[in-house]
């Protein structure tokens, strides 16, 4: 088995390690409300869930009721 001739520094191996990086989420505006939300995700907006620009579930009409 191949061994290393000498031990690697911290800063060595943190060095190869730097490119590792958290990414700020990709966002997105919802067409009809304006709304700023992740990419491929609902989103509620005056008691309305949104997703694609179109209502999926409105909770004022439940609360009505």
């Amino acid at each position: 088995m191949a061994h290393p001739k000498r031990k690697t520094s911290k800063t060595r191996r943190d060095k190869r390690r730097t490119h590792y990086k958290a990414t700020a989420p990709t966002l997105a505006v919802d067409p009809t409300t304006g709304e700023t939300h992740l990419f491929h995700r609902a989103h509620w907006h005056e008691g309305k869930l949104y997703y694609r620009g179109q209502v999926v579930i409105d909770a004022t009409e439940t609360e009505e009721a």
